[in-house]
């Protein structure tokens, strides 16, 4: 039987969650500029650009948190995140 072939670790700004979570942010801030200003799309689409907002700083917050307990050196915190 063949011996399993080592997969090489990505580096570390591929891993990094913190691009995702600022352009995601970008782009419903300015999502939310437009339709603010432009008054564009339904009822709701200034609603769903408030919450977009709203998910990407839990997000934020959630990495923050992982990281710091990373740092602290906890047991359950997610690996990866140095």
């Amino acid at each position: 039987m063949a011996e399993p072939t080592a997969v090489p670790e990505l580096p570390a700004r591929l891993r990094a969650p913190e691009p995702v979570i600022v352009g995601g942010m970008l782009a419903w801030l300015i999502a939310t500029i437009v339709v603010a200003v432009t008054d564009i799309g339904p009822d709701r689409a200034l609603t769903v650009c408030w919450v977009g907002l709203a998910v990407g700083l839990v997000g934020t917050a959630i990495v923050l948190v992982q990281r710091t307990a990373v740092r602290r050196g906890s047991k359950g915190a997610q690996e990866g995140l140095d």
